[in-house]
């Protein structure tokens, strides 16, 4: 390095001067350019960019301050130490010489050996400096293409996401993200049977690690909610993707709810993320506290999917967060902490201000400090199903052409009837009739009811009038699971068969079951129906039906369900 040959300016009015100096650092094997004064120095260097400038203080026409000035402009970025040559000691002078750029001394007369090594010190920091310009280009454009790819996957991301119904009237949410892909996921998804399924999840990571996982997330969530699955059922194929494809390390944190408006009721299942909180419109508080391990985590095996439930009437709300809200800090390092969050719920009196009060006090407590995680929050309040707006939001179907006329039979036996529920595989063939799915509603409770009495009264042989008072209704529920548990031959069938009209089609469904059937011609007008805890089936199939006809012992039952495009 030190035998590096350089250009050199070399400025100075003092023509002995320059030339003592020129034939020093000429020894040394480096090139020279010279200039008589300030001005010819920056004429000099702006034609002949040198690499290191040594510079008389004192000059006619320019002196060295006001030519040093130009010269680092001049430079820009690049680093072009300048030494000065100078007989000035005060240290007034000397510190004019460094507020005009200069990096250096040097004293009359002029030592070779100093000069030597001078040169050859600010060469190293020029080539050091030189080394860090690039390194820094470099990582600036990889940190561009990184963000790009983020905001790649960021836009497919909110595409998946936002197919659901995160704009119902109920929820509230607020995501605030820490990197360009939040490491948060919020997901909302109608079930075909009515109500919604809600998931937050939290990601260990940020970026692109989240949205390794993210994505396969939403895609299973509303893929399965929009075909008529539990949401155990959900949580377990999400858990089993997420630990195949997931790095040791790597989770979800996750809390996913199930809001029932008929029933007006809430299931819960939480695992790794913060207490999450049922707001009792009389101003009563409920914490739910997690008691799952994340998502991804555990195997398949060793999953648990026991959950809360719990009753929620009208105006009652849920909550649920990221940690990003408890362990929010402030400039001082102070975390806000779930005692801020209660006593906000304590102070409250108006419920629909409570969600707002909140972010705007986690906002507020962390300041002008820059956020540590993703803040993620969202308020789920129970109302009628009917003012929640989500008319036509429903998650679409595919873009493939679907058969229009076609039939299948499926008999389900044994184990199958013992561990299987066939609705959401039924759900998702028939499903694929083109312009059908609006109807899937409607469908899915037809089914249900269909499947539920085969089941039932047929296979396991259960009498509806169990059910004729709350006490009843609970035994019945009792019964059934034993009789399934000890429950070892026996059969259903379905045969469904699909016709095309000129707009819509007539969906025809048949169910056979093994059961010893029953007395339906004692039910020959609706009218005559239980309308209490038993007996409701058979009406609300005839309702949705154009025909419903029992055959043989009863133990046969076919409907058809016609349906139109609005």
């Amino acid at each position: 390095m030190s035998n590096e040959s350089l250009k050199i300016l070399i400025a100075d009015d003092n023509d002995t001067d320059r030339m003592i100096l020129q034939a020093i650092v000429k020894r040394q094997g480096h090139q020279v350019v010279a200039a008589r004064d300030g001005a010819e120095a920056v004429e000099k260097f702006r034609e002949t960019a040198p690499q290191i400038v040594l510079l008389d203080a004192l000059m006619p026409r320019m002196d060295g301050f006001e030519a040093a000035e130009i010269i680092k402009k001049m430079a820009g970025e690049e680093l072009v130490p300048i030494i000065f040559l100078t007989s000035l000691t005060d240290a007034e002078s000397l510190a004019r010489c460094v507020d005009a750029g200069g990096d250096d001394f040097l004293s009359k007369p002029y030592n070779q050996i100093i000069l030597q090594a001078k040169i050859n010190a600010f060469n190293r920091m020029r080539i050091m400096h030189s080394t860090l310009q690039e390194q820094r280009d470099q990582i600036a454009e990889n940190n561009e293409h990184l963000l790009q790819e983020q905001q790649v996957a960021k836009t497919v991301f909110d595409n998946v996401a936002h197919m659901g119904c995160l704009h119902a009237r109920n929820i509230k949410h607020l995501l605030s993200p820490l990197s360009v892909f939040n490491g948060d996921v919020l997901l909302a998804c109608q079930k075909p049977s009515g109500g919604m399924h809600v998931l937050l999840g939290d990601f260990t990571g940020h970026g692109l690690p989240a949205a390794i996982g993210a994505m396969p997330l939403a895609e299973i969530f509303y893929g399965m909610t929009n075909k008529g699955f539990n949401m155990t059922d959900v949580l377990r194929e999400i858990n089993q993707k997420l630990k195949q494809i997931l790095p040791v390390g790597f989770f979800c944190c996750s809390c996913m709810i199930d809001l029932d408006f008929e029933n007006q009721d809430i299931e819960v299942w939480i695992g790794g993320l913060p207490d999450a909180i049922l707001y009792r419109s009389s101003g009563e508080i409920i914490r739910i506290k997690s008691n799952h391990l994340p998502l991804g985590v555990l195997s398949t095996e060793r999953f648990k999917t026991e959950t809360y439930q719990y009753e929620m009437g009208m105006g009652d709300r849920f909550y649920m967060w990221s940690d990003g809200i408890i362990e929010s800090r402030n400039i001082s390092g102070d975390m806000f902490g779930e005692s801020r969050v209660l006593d906000l719920f304590d102070r409250n009196h108006v419920p629909e201000q409570l969600f707002g009060e909140i972010q705007s006090s986690v906002q507020q407590f962390i300041g002008e400090k820059e956020y540590d995680d993703d803040l993620t929050m969202v308020e789920v309040a129970m109302m009628p199903e009917s003012e929640l707006g989500l008319e036509g939001s429903q998650v679409g179907k595919s873009a493939l052409i679907g058969p229009v006329n076609w039939h299948f039979t499926y008999e389900m036996r044994n184990e199958t009837l013992r561990e299987f529920n066939p609705l959401p595989l039924l759900l998702h063939v028939i499903m694929e009739v083109p312009g059908l799915r609006t109807f899937s509603g409607q469908v899915y409770t037809m089914l249900a009811e269909l499947m539920s009495n085969a089941l039932e009264h047929g296979v396991l042989g259960l009498d509806s009038k169990m059910k004729e008072t709350p006490a009843g209704f609970a035994a019945y529920y009792m019964s059934r699971a034993e009789r399934l548990k000890d429950f070892s031959q026996g059969w259903i069938r379905v045969s469904v068969d699909h016709q095309p009209l000129e707009k819509g089609g007539v969906l025809m469904v048949r169910v056979e079951d093994s059961g010893e059937g029953f007395d339906y011609e004692k039910f020959e007008s609706k009218s005559n129906l239980n309308k209490g805890y038993c007996g409701r089936g058979i009406p609300l199939i005839g309702n949705l039906c154009r025909r419903v006809e029992y055959l043989g012992k009863g133990n046969i039952v076919e409907v058809e369900f016609e349906w139109r495009p609005e």
